[in-house]
């Protein structure tokens, strides 16, 4: 690859970074969470249907927003190539990427000596930080200030922990 096209491609690849949009991860943080919750109050599942439920659900949701980006707001603006829809795939792919720490806490709980019920509490926690992590990242990329970004991470912590609460009122 000639010269010129190789620092064209990494200031396009720079570009695409800071322009990058997390909602999709606080989003698919949020997913998890609430799917380890409705799994935890259905009764004891194994832990490989939590953690294949999880990883589908991510895929699914993922799915559903590229689908909903690529025929709801890009149709109507412009004809679809390859290049957008791989574009779009790759912007909502932190959907997916928000359910992965939850369902590795939930396959090595075992090695941490927890029973499912501590799996799933672990699961929670790991996505309500992932929440948190996601709209920091988001926050910090779009520029905002420290203490908006704080705020954000005050938000999302607020909404996870409201989320976590479902659980504890679900229960009794």
């Amino acid at each position: 690859m000639p010269r010129h096209d190789r620092a064209a491609a990494l200031e396009h690849r720079r570009e695409r970074r800071a322009h990058a949009d997390y909602t999709g991860g606080v989003y698919g943080s949020m997913l998890a969470t609430t799917v380890v919750i409705g799994v935890g109050t259905l009764g004891d599942f194994p832990r490989l249907y939590v953690v294949t439920l999880l990883l589908l659900s991510g895929v699914a949701f993922w799915l559903a927003h590229v689908h909903a980006q690529l025929f709801g707001a890009r149709l109507a603006q412009q004809a679809l190539d390859r290049r957008t829809v791989l574009h779009v795939c790759r912007d909502e792919w932190p959907i997916v990427k928000a359910a992965v720490p939850p369902a590795v806490a939930v396959a090595v709980s075992p090695l941490l000596g927890l029973d499912i019920k501590g799996a799933l509490w672990l699961a929670v926690a790991v996505a309500v930080a992932g929440q948190v992590g996601w709209s920091v990242a988001a926050a910090r990329r779009a520029g905002a200030s420290r203490r908006q970004t704080a705020l954000s991470a005050v938000v999302n912590l607020v909404i996870g922990v409201l989320i976590m609460s479902f659980k504890i009122f679900l229960k009794h």
